[in-house]
C-alpha cells in the first residue's frame, strides 16, 4: 500500500485495531468504532500506521500534520542520498604506459568521487586477433587502480570490446 492511499477514520476495514493515542500511549488492543470514538472526542484523526500488523495499529493524531511530516522526512533522505554513477574510461589494445598511466589517473579521480566506472576496450579490424593482449591491458590497467577501486565485473566480451567494471574501495 503506497503512502498515498493511507487508511484514516472511515477507510480503515478492520474490525479491531492495536490503538495508540495522541501521547504515544499504548491503549491496547479494542473495537474500531470504540477508536473512532476515542479520536473524534480529542478532534483528531484515526490513522492506520501499520495495516500488515495483525491487528493493524491505529493512531490517533492530526493527519494533515502527519502527512507534511513524512514528506519533510523523505525529502531529507532524498536530499542526503548519494548518487552514484558510472564513468567510463577508453582503452585501446596496443597503448601506450604513458596513457595508461594518465587514463589510471582519470579512473583513480572518478573511484575517489565514489563513482563506478566501466573499462572498456575496442578491439577495431585485426585487432581482434590480439586479444590476449587486450586481457593484458585490462589486468594492468585493474592493478594500477587497485589501491583505490576493486574489480566489480572481470573483464568480459560484448560484441568487439572487452569491458570490465570497477567500483570504489570504501564507499562514501
Amino acid at each position: 500500500m503506497s503512502k498515498d492511499k493511507q487508511q484514516i477514520n472511515g477507510d480503515i476495514r478492520a474490525k479491531e485495531v492495536r490503538l495508540i493515542d495522541e501521547n504515544g500511549d499504548m491503549r491496547g488492543v479494542m473495537g474500531i468504532r470504540e477508536a473512532l470514538a476515542i479520536a473524534e472526542e480529542a478532534n483528531l484523526d484515526l490513522v492506520n500506521v501499520s495495516p500488515n500488523a495483525e491487528p493493524p495499529v491505529c493512531k490517533i493524531l492530526d493527519f494533515g500534520k502527519y502527512r507534511y511530516e513524512l514528506q519533510k522526512k523523505d525529502k531529507m533522505a532524498k536530499k542526503n542520498q548519494k548518487t552514484m554513477q558510472v564513468k567510463e574510461v577508453r582503452l585501446s589494445t596496443f597503448i601506450e604506459e604513458h596513457d595508461v598511466n594518465v587514463k589510471a589517473n582519470t579512473a583513480i579521480k572518478f573511484l575517489k568521487d565514489g563513482d563506478k566506472v566501466k573499462v572498456s576496450l575496442r578491439f577495431r579490424g585485426r585487432e581482434r586477433d590480439y586479444t590476449a593482449k587486450g586481457f593484458d591491458v585490462m589486468n594492468s590497467f585493474a592493478e594500477l587502480v587497485s589501491e583505490y577501486g576493486i574489480i566489480d565485473k572481470k573483464p568480459k566480451f560484448e560484441g568487439r570490446s572487452l569491458t570490465m567494471f570497477l567500483s570504489p574501495k570504501n564507499s562514501k
